[in-house]
C-alpha cells in the first residue's frame, strides 16, 4: 500500500463553538477531500491505462479516507446552522470546494463504469464462445442447423483475484 496517502489527522471536532474552531473544521475537511480526490484521480488513471492491479492497491487508503470524509460531512451537517449564521463566507466555499470534488468524483464513476462493462462484455463474450464449442453441431431431418438446449450448456468459472 502506499503509505503516502494514508492520514493520520484526528476526526474531526463534532462541535463548532467558534469561528475558529469552524476554520479550523474546514480546513480539515477540505484536506480529506482533496487526499481523497487525489488518491481517486491517481485510480482513474491507472483503470484507463488498464492497470486494474495496481489500482486496486489503492483500496485501503480510498476506503480510510472515504470513512474520513463521511464523518466529516456528518460534522459538518451537524454544525450547519452555527456556520451559516457565523461564517457564511466559509461555509460557501466548502459547498463550491463539495461541488468540484462530486465532479471528479463523477469521472471517476464514469471510467470504473466503462471498465466494468468492457470487462463483462469480455467474459460474455468469452462464455458465448465456450458455449457454441462446446454444444455439438448437428441439423434436422430438414436439413437445418439445430440448436441444442441448455442440457449442453457448460458454467463458465472465474476467478475474482487478479
Amino acid at each position: 500500500m502506499n503509505s503516502h496517502h494514508r492520514t493520520t489527522a484526528p476526526p474531526l471536532q463534532p462541535s463548532i463553538t467558534t469561528p475558529a474552531d469552524a476554520r479550523k473544521f474546514a480546513d480539515a475537511l477540505m484536506q480529506i477531500m482533496d487526499t481523497l480526490l487525489k488518491v481517486i484521480e491517481q485510480e482513474t488513471e491507472m483503470v484507463r491505462a488498464g492497470k486494474i492491479r495496481e489500482a486496486m492497491v489503492l483500496d485501503s487508503a480510498k476506503s480510510d479516507l472515504s470513512r474520513r470524509y463521511i464523518g466529516a460531512i456528518a460534522g459538518l451537517r451537524a454544525n450547519q446552522r452555527y456556520m451559516a449564521q457565523t461564517t457564511p463566507d466559509l461555509l460557501a466555499a466548502l459547498h463550491r470546494h463539495h461541488d468540484t470534488f462530486r465532479a471528479m468524483l463523477q469521472v471517476n464513476l464514469t471510467v470504473l463504469a466503462t471498465a466494468h462493462a468492457v470487462s463483462e462484455g469480455i467474459i460474455r463474450g468469452v462464455n458465448t464462445e465456450m458455449q457454441r464449442r462446446a454444444v455439438p453441431s448437428t441439423y434436422t431431418s430438414r436439413g437445418q442447423r439445430s440448436n441444442a438446449g441448455t442440457r449442453h450448456a457448460a458454467p463458465l468459472t472465474l476467478s475474482r483475484t487478479l
